[in-house]
C-alpha cells in the first residue's frame, strides 16, 4: 500500500469521478439558493391565509439567515474533525425532510423554526460542500471551478422565482394551502443533490491531514488509479493566531473594510430579492410574480457580467461604482414617485443586474484583505458580520415598509449602500495588483 506512486492524485485529469462532485456541489448550491429565495414567493401566498403581520413576515423571512451564520460555525469545527463523507449528503437529506415538514406547519413560530433549522442546513452545507470540491478538484481546473461557485448558487435563487411564477395554478388548485406546496418545492432540488451526492468518498486531503495515509490511498486507487499516488509535499499546516490580531494597528482598517462590504452588500440585496413582489407591487408594478422572474433572470446576467469584470478592473474601482450605482438607481426610483409603471420596471432590472455584479467579490476579495495566518479567523468574522447584514435587513424591510411605506424601506438599503461605499473609498485596498502605484 505504500509503494511509490509517480504522479500526485491532484494532477490526474478531470475524469467523471470529478464530474460527480462537482454536480454533487453544484448541486447542493442550486438547492441553497432556491431554498433562500422561494420563502418570498411563499409569503405572498401566505400572508392573508395565515394572518401574518409585518412582523411574522420579516422573522420568517430572516430566520435562515441568522441559521446560516451558526450552522457555518458550528459545521466548520465539526466537518474537520470527523471529516467530509458523512455529512457531504446529511445535510442534503435533511433539508428534504424539514422542507416537506414545513408542508405541515400552520403556526408562524413553527414555521420560523423550521426556516432556521434550514438556514442553518444550508450554513454547514456551505462549508462541507466547497471544502469537499476544493481538495478533490484537480490543481488546475480548481480555480476556474471554484469560480463558478457563486454563479451556480445564483441560478438556484433565480429559479425560485421562475418557479414562482408558475406557482399561480398550483396556489389556485390547493386553495389557502397553497403556500404550503410553494414553500416546500424547496425539497426537489435537495433530494437531486442527494442522488448525486450519494456514495462519495471521504476527502483524501482530509485523510491525509489526519495522518490515516493508508486509507487516503486506497480511496485515490478506487476512484482514480492505481497510478496516483499522495503529494510529495507535507501538507501546509494552519497557523494559530489570536482574534485581537484582526484589529491590530496595521490590519483594523482591513477587517472593517471586509466586514462592512459584505454586510453593505447583502442587506439591499436579500432584503429587496427575498421581498420582490411586495416591493414591486408597492411600486404599482403590474404582475409583480413575472416582473420578478424578469428581476432574477437579470440577476443571473450581473454575476455573469460580473465575473468578467472582476477580472479586467481593479477592486477598488470595482466596489465602488457598485456601490454607488447601485445607491443612485434606488434614490431615482424613490424621488419620482410618479414614474410609469414601464419606467419602474426597466429600473428595477438595472438595479438587479448592478445588485448582482456587486456581489461578485464576496467569496475573493476577504481572502485578500487577510495574511495567511488571520485568514480563517478573518473571512469567518466577515461571513458573520454578513449574515446579520442579510438577516437584519429581511427582518426589517417588511417592518419599515408597513410603517412608514416602501419608501422609507428603501431609503435604509440606499444610506447601506452609500455607507459601504464611503468606507471602501476611504479604506479599501487594492490587493489585485492593478491599479497600485509603481
Amino acid at each position: 500500500m505504500t509503494q511509490a506512486v509517480s504522479m500526485n492524485f491532484e494532477d490526474a485529469p478531470f475524469s467523471p469521478f470529478h464530474k460527480k462532485i462537482t454536480a454533487g456541489t453544484f448541486m447542493g448550491l442550486i438547492s441553497d439558493g432556491y431554498t433562500l429565495g422561494i420563502v418570498g414567493i411563499a409569503l405572498s401566498y401566505a400572508q392573508e391565509p395565515l394572518g401574518l403581520s409585518s412582523f411574522w413576515m420579516g422573522l420568517i423571512g430572516s430566520m435562515a439567515m441568522f441559521g446560516i451564520f451558526f450552522g457555518s460555525l458550528i459545521t466548520g469545527i465539526i466537518t474537520d474533525r470527523i471529516g467530509r463523507k458523512l455529512l457531504y449528503p446529511l445535510f442534503m437529506a435533511l433539508t428534504v425532510i424539514v422542507s416537506v415538514w414545513m408542508y405541515f406547519l400552520s403556526d408562524p413560530l413553527y414555521i420560523t423554526v423550521a426556516r432556521f433549522i434550514l438556514g442553518m442546513l444550508i450554513g454547514s452545507d456551505y462549508a462541507v460542500g466547497i471544502s469537499y470540491l476544493s481538495e478533490w478538484t484537480p490543481a488546475k481546473n480548481r480555480e476556474g471551478i471554484l469560480a463558478w461557485l457563486l454563479t451556480v448558487w445564483t441560478i438556484g435563487y433565480t429559479l425560485s422565482y421562475i418557479a414562482g411564477f408558475f406557482m399561480d395554478g398550483v396556489v389556485a388548485a390547493f386553495g389557502n394551502d397553497g403556500w404550503r406546496v410553494v414553500l416546500c418545492t424547496s425539497a426537489i432540488p435537495a433530494l437531486i443533490a442527494l442522488v448525486i451526492r450519494h456514495g462519495a468518498p471521504e476527502s483524501a486531503l482530509w485523510l491525509i491531514a489526519k495522518e490515516r495515509k493508508d486509507e487516503a490511498l486506497t480511496v485515490i486507487h478506487k476512484y482514480l488509479g492505481t497510478q496516483y499516488g499522495l503529494p510529495s509535499a507535507p501538507l501546509e499546516k494552519a497557523a494559530s493566531s489570536s482574534w485581537f490580531a484582526l484589529f491590530a494597528p496595521k490590519q483594523w482598517r482591513k477587517t472593517i473594510v471586509s466586514g462592512v462590504f459584505f454586510f453593505a452588500q447583502v442587506l439591499p440585496f436579500f432584503s429587496i430579492s427575498i421581498f420582490l413582489p411586495i416591493v414591486l407591487t408597492n411600486l404599482k408594478i403590474e404582475n409583480p410574480n413575472a416582473s420578478g422572474v424578469l428581476y432574477n433572470v437579470f440577476t443571473m446576467v450581473g454575476v455573469l457580467v460580473g465575473m468578467w469584470l472582476y477580472r479586467v478592473m481593479t477592486r477598488r474601482a470595482f466596489l465602488l461604482w457598485t456601490f454607488y450605482l447601485s445607491a443612485a438607481l434606488l434614490t431615482f426610483m424613490i424621488l419620482w414617485t410618479s414614474m410609469p409603471p414601464v419606467v419602474a420596471l426597466v429600473l428595477v432590472t438595472l438595479l438587479a443586474l448592478v445588485l448582482a455584479i456587486s456581489i461578485v467579490p464576496e467569496f475573493s476579495y476577504p481572502a485578500e484583505l487577510f495574511p495567511t495566518e488571520l485568514r480563517g479567523s478573518g473571512v469567518g468574522l466577515t461571513v458573520a458580520i454578513s449574515r446579520f447584514g442579510a438577516g437584519g435587513g429581511t427582518f426589517l424591510l417588511p417592518i419599515i415598509s408597513e410603517s412608514y411605506g416602501i419608501h422609507a424601506a428603501l431609503w435604509v438599503c440606499v444610506g447601506t449602500l452609500l455607507f459601504g461605499g464611503i468606507i471602501c473609498q476611504m479604506w479599501a485596498p487594492e490587493t489585485s495588483g492593478r491599479g497600485k502605484k509603481k
